[in-house]
């Protein structure tokens, strides 16, 4: 009996230790299965490409990544402009504006912070630019008010 106990509560330890390791990764696998990443070598080349790339994007615009989310409208961006200022379709953030949430989806190239930096509004994208590094995104309400009022 004492054997069988023993058994027991060692398949439960073995199971739970399992259960925490593979309900995170599933979870992250999950999550990240509706999620595409791509980059492109001009602004020009990404809205080609993709229709879901922003069009205010400049053509010129260089070293695109891309991320989105398939089950939605959560985006990021990040590009290298040729000038030091925003493209021209955008406006800035108003100092007594809401303040800018943070993306619902993230890759390594894009910083962690990027929401705090909010500089400006290009549709429905947040922006901030750093020396020439154009960090913009999207969250899926924002993007479902866009499609929302486009359709009115």
């Amino acid at each position: 009996m004492r054997g069988v106990l023993v058994g027991v509560v060692g398949t439960v330890v073995v199971l739970g230790v399992a259960g925490a390791v593979a309900v995170p990764q599933a979870k992250e696998w999950y999550e990240g299965r509706h999620e595409q990443t791509s980059s492109y070598a001009t602004g020009k080349a990404a809205k080609a490409e993709r229709q879901s790339v922003p069009r205010w994007l400049p053509d010129d615009a260089a070293s695109v990544e891309y991320a989105m989310r398939t089950t939605g409208g959560e985006r990021i961006l990040k590009a290298t402009l040729s000038a030091d200022r925003l493209p021209a379709s955008c406006t800035p953030l108003e100092a007594d504006a809401k303040k800018a949430p943070a993306p619902e989806i993230s890759a390594s190239w894009f910083p962690s912070g990027a929401a705090s930096g909010a500089q400006g509004r290009c549709g429905s994208y947040y922006v901030s630019l750093e020396n020439h590094t154009l960090y913009a995104w999207q969250t899926n309400e924002e993007w479902m008010e866009e499609n929302r009022r486009s359709t009115e």
